[in-house]
Order: structure tokens, then sequence, then C-alpha cells
């Protein structure tokens, strides 16, 4: 249905990002469609693409406002103190927490996936590596001058793990590899690969724990 606007573009491209999240987090990515926007902001559809370039634009805008969200609790964790190691793995369980929160929501993230023709906006990558780098800057204390490259590598395969232990287990897949809590192999897992690092000379050891 279509209606006389009533609110500013910065208010409509609002009001479309709501009921996006909204769908989605009801009814996971397959129940988003432009015309179900539009019934409930009570536009026509074809306002969304005044607004919007395509319905996957609408989607990356809705998962740049999770990647917002994730790097705000991140960067919570950070103004923690305490050893590398510690900071490390409080910044793991919250990650852990955050996608169990809203799960179809973080699932987006990796559930949606652009044209093949299409490349992500430089700004969407910017907020990735800038998720990165949390786990880089918590990282840091671990790796001296120079070592940056080392560091940047650990930070992904670290990562790549928790993320794994934390897909399986918003998935309610954990039960079939193990009887553990997700948070004990986060946090196993931290100790084990920085203990790893330190161990093998790739790493100093954490002389502040």
């Amino acid at each position: 249905m279509g209606r006389r606007s009533t609110h500013t573009p910065q208010q409509l491209r609002e009001l479309i990002l709501d009921a996006a999240q909204d769908i989605i987090q009801d009814q996971g990515l397959a129940g988003l469609s432009a015309r179900e926007v539009a019934r409930r902001i009570e536009y026509s559809p074809g306002t969304i693409y005044n607004m919007f370039e395509n319905l996957d634009d609408v989607v990356l805008h809705v998962e740049a406002r999770v990647l917002d969200a994730l790097d705000r609790r991140l960067g919570s964790v950070l103004t923690d103190t305490g050893n590398p190691t510690d900071r490390i793995g409080r910044l793991a369980l919250a990650y852990l927490a955050f996608t169990h929160e809203k799960p179809r929501l973080w699932n987006l993230l990796f559930e949606h996936h652009m044209p093949a023709d299409a490349q992500l906006p430089s700004w969407y990558q910017q907020k990735l590596e800038g998720l990165m780098g949390r786990v880089e800057e918590a990282m840091a204390p671990l790796f001296p001058p120079g070592r940056e490259g080392d560091r940047q590598r650990a930070a992904r395969v670290l990562w790549a793990g928790v993320h794994g232990i934390t897909s399986l287990s918003t998935a309610d897949k954990l039960s079939v590899v193990t009887t553990e809590t997700a948070s004990r192999l986060v946090a196993d897992l931290v100790a084990t690969y920085l203990a790893g690092l330190a161990a093998g000379g790739r790493a100093p050891e954490d002389k502040a724990a």
C-alpha cells in the first residue's frame, strides 16, 4: 500500500532497516521480502528501491547494524584490565554470548551471499577489519614490534576456531561432538592456543599472568 511521505529520507531508511531487522529476527532471512517490508512500514515497495539499491543492499545495512553492535560489545570488554590471556578469553566469551542473544541476526552475516558479480562495499569490509582489529588489539602484548604479520595471522586463526564453536552451539549441534558447554570449549581453546604460541616461541610468554 502507498501513502504520502511523512518522513525524511533518513527516517525512511531507518524505518526500512528496522522492519527488515525485525523480519529477519523473527523469521530468518528466508522471510524477508520487499513486499513484507513495505507492508510493515505502510509504504509502497517502490519506496524501498528509492532508498536502497536493492534488497541485498538493505540486508547489508542490517548486517552493518549487527557488526556495529558486536564491535561495541567487544570494545567494552577491552576496557577491562588484566593479563592478555584473560582479556582474550573474555573477548571470546563475549562473542559467544552475543551470538546466542539474537542468533538469526548473527547467522545473517554468514547466510547472506551477494550475487556472483557483486563485491562487498568498502565500508562493509572496513567494519569486518575493525572487528578483527579488536582481537589483534587484545593479542598485541603477546607480540613484539616487527611481528605484526604473525599477530594478524594468529588473531584470525584463533577467532576462526572460536567461530567454529559458536556456530555449532547456535545451531544446537555441539552435543553431537561433545558434552562440554560452548563456554568451556571456548575457554580451553583460547588457553591452549595461546600456550602453544608461547611454547613454540611464536609469542612471548604472558609475564603478567
